[in-house]
């Protein structure tokens, strides 16, 4: 019987078995024995550490659901201090790294606040938190460095202890001496981990990843995306905590690298954006590469802002301020070169107009529509250009709408005549015959005149208004009127009423604000130095003496006087909502802060003498012209307001509308505009813009009906 299989392949194939097993058995032998300790030496190496995983902040929305800001995900480049430092020369990596990043046209973070040539200073534009850094830093080496040493003899000291070799030339040396500073000072006080680039470009870390230079880790993360680049005196920015912050913060958990809001609504909403961040733990082989990654603590991302800002009425808004800038800018020069060719112009005459703000918002909430700041910035990039923008004259990062006070001028009047009306001093039927000029207290050397007095073209003529009542005295703005009855009033009742209007207090809204004052016998020394007398009672009366509101406050108040004297808080927050919509946080109501609750018929009085303001073509034909074609009848007053001897006036004005029916409330404010009467072209925009606005719906806010 043959055999299937033959004796010499069973002997070949135990031989092979018996080579494989032999090989086997060998490397198992070298693995475990002969190279056992280097292995076990290298998966001691193997690295687990607790992270914190940042929580995606929270958006920002106007009132219809349009995102204002958002996240984006981002990619940081962080330095790894033990690889970067155990290169043979750590600096020359530095500096190929930054040429590199300086390639693809990115930035890196150098915090050594030193020009970057020579001759070397300090940076006279120094923030507060580099300051602190580097006065952390003098301490830390205080054994070792001069006192108060100059930014060369600082130079100096970190090429030697950064051993920065001298065939680098100075520039290179300053780069190199401000990475290794921003890397160190971190260990001298208590700030965030440095981080070399933020939001990194995709072309740089594939060239970083391609090189395979130690010593920077590529990290995930969030910036601010910017759905609009209007409103950013409202929404504000985020930035790294400063040390102050930290102790604040630190209190709710924070990670002491954390983002949070710097101003505006980032600021103010800040416990609602920030969200919760979350922990990890993350293994990590000898080489830096992430093994495993488990959750302990999941992020929970922040909370969403509603704000009652319409953004297609903001932007609109905006836009009507800066091209009516351009306009009045434009015009005053225009006067100037008149001026000069005539020979009248008065060359130390400060007329140069530097700021203006408009806000809107809805009579019957209060609630802001919108709210601009003329000049303006782009919140997009404050934090590279914010001491550019300190730099300039005009202060553009200061919100003139909720910081800037402005004395109201005429646009005061109203609350004057309400105060008069309600405490029973006059009624709607009572006269003043204007005398041009008040003369009852002459003989102590004061003798006010009305603005028509001296409006006459012929010099030798002076004219007056005759006999009014209080609805012909706001539409004449008859400064002998408010005279009259603001001397019987008294400064102590006509503050009463504007505080009851909103005028010299908090508006209610949650942003940052000034309240101003009404002026007041108590702290009038305060703002001029001198003791209250009588003339200074009848000065408040027509919006002068030491009396100052924002243009905030005299929209709220113009809102308050179309109510029929009840006061809505400001608040700009309108709702809130979890991180995935599902559920409502917070959801606004209108709130009532004060109430006048005078007889009807005294606020038609002067309702409709704010209409006069505006449609008596007989008295006020240049104001009529701008409103005869407005799709609705609109009320309002003009301001205007002296700022002292050599200063061109400010322009103020505030108007309402519809009449019948008030829904909506402008305010206007330009700085040294010469006039109200000057500024309302922009107010008639505005309206126009609200009324377009409001009569088309898009599906984009039908779908968002539930924000109402």
């Amino acid at each position: 019987m043959n055999r299937l299989v033959s004796n010499g392949r069973v002997a070949a194939m135990a031989i092979i078995m018996s080579v494989i097993l032999i090989i086997y058995l060998y490397f198992l032998y070298d693995l475990q024995i002969i190279q056992g300790e280097e292995y076990y030496s290298l998966s001691e190496r193997i690295t687990s550490e607790e992270t914190v995983i940042t929580a995606a902040r929270g958006n920002i929305l106007d009132r219809y659901g349009r995102v204002l800001v958002s996240n984006k995900e981002c990619y940081n480049l962080k330095v790894d201090n033990v690889k970067l430092f155990s290169n043979d020369d750590p600096n020359e990596v530095i500096l190929e790294l930054v040429r590199m990043v300086q390639s693809f046209g990115d930035d890196y973070n150098d915090n050594l606040p030193i020009s970057a040539l020579p001759p070397f200073e300090y940076n006279k534009d120094m923030t507060d938190i580099e300051r602190t850094m580097l006065d952390a830093y003098f301490a830390d080496k205080a054994d070792s460095l001069p006192a108060n040493p100059t930014a060369v003899e600082l130079l100096s000291y970190m090429r030697t202890r950064y051993n920065i070799d001298n065939s680098y030339t100075a520039e290179e040396m300053r780069i190199i001496a401000g990475v290794r500073y921003s890397i160190n000072v971190r260990y001298a006080v208590n700030t965030s981990d440095y981080l070399f680039v933020e939001d990194a470009s995709m072309g740089l870390i594939s060239s970083i990843m391609e090189n395979k230079l130690a010593g920077i880790e590529v990290e995930r993360a969030y910036v601010r995306d910017y759905g609009t680049e209007y409103a950013a005196h409202l929404l504000g920015y985020v930035g790294l905590m400063t040390q102050e912050e930290f102790e604040r913060y630190s209190l709710l958990n924070y990670a002491n690298d954390a983002m949070v809001g710097k101003d505006g609504v980032e600021y103010t909403f800040e416990t609602y954006l920030h969200g919760k961040d979350g922990k990890a733990t993350v293994t990590r082989s000898p080489t830096g590469t992430i093994l495993a990654t488990v959750y302990e603590e999941e992020p929970e991302p922040g909370d969403h802002i509603y704000l009652t800002i319409d953004l297609a009425l903001q932007e609109q808004v905006e836009k009507i301020l800066s091209h009516g800038m351009e306009i009045m800018v434009s015009d005053r020069k225009q006067e100037r070169e008149e001026g000069i060719g005539r020979g009248d112009y008065n060359p130390d005459m400060k007329d140069e107009i530097t700021g203006a703000a408009i806000v809107v918002v809805n009579t019957r909430t209060g609630e802001p529509l919108a709210i601009a700041s003329w000049p303006t910035f782009d919140v997009r990039t404050i934090i590279e250009d914010y001491a550019e923008y300190l730099a300039m004259p005009n202060a553009p990062l200061f919100n003139r709408a909720l910081m800037g006070t402005y004395a109201p001028g005429s646009t005061f009047k109203p609350c004057v005549a309400i105060a008069a009306l309600d405490s029973g001093m006059i009624n709607t039927e009572f006269k003043v015959k204007c005398q041009g000029v008040f003369t009852k207290y002459a003989d102590q050397g004061y003798a006010p005149e009305c603005w028509i007095w001296r409006a006459s073209k012929n010099p030798n003529e002076h004219l007056t208004h005759g006999e009014n009542n209080v609805t012909d005295a706001l539409r004449d703005s008859c400064n002998y009127f408010f005279y009259t009855i603001g001397e019987q009033l008294g400064v102590d009742t006509m503050g009463e009423y504007a505080h009851a209007l909103g005028l010299g207090v908090s508006t209610g809204i949650e942003l940052v604000e000034a309240t101003g004052n009404m002026s007041n016998r108590y702290n009038h020394a305060d703002y001029t130095g001198t003791e209250w007398r009588i003339g200074d009672t009848m000065q408040a009366a027509i919006g002068q003496s030491d009396s100052v509101f924002t243009p905030l406050q005299l929209a709220e108040y113009c809102a308050t006087v179309a109510n029929g004297g009840k006061r809505y808080s400001a608040s700009i927050l309108k709702s809130v909502r979890s991180f995935d919509y599902s559920e409502k946080v917070f959801e606004r109501a209108p709130e009532i802060l004060s109430e006048i609750d005078s007889a009807e018929y005294n606020w038609v009085a002067i309702h409709n003498g704010m209409f006069k303001v505006l449609h008596d073509w007989s008295v006020n034909e240049a104001n009529a012209k701008w409103w005869a074609d407005c799709a609705w009848d609109i009320a309002g007053k003009t301001g205007t307001a002296q700022k002292g001897e050599g200063i061109t006036n400010d322009g103020i004005f505030m108007c309402y509308g519809p009449f019948d029916n008030p829904e909506v409330a402008i305010a206007v404010v330009v700085e040294r505009g010469g006039a109200g009467a000057n500024t309302q072209f922009m107010a008639r925009q505005v309206m126009d813009a609200y009324i377009n606005i409001r009569s088309y719906s898009d599906t984009s806010e039908e779908t968002m009906t539930l924000l109402k």
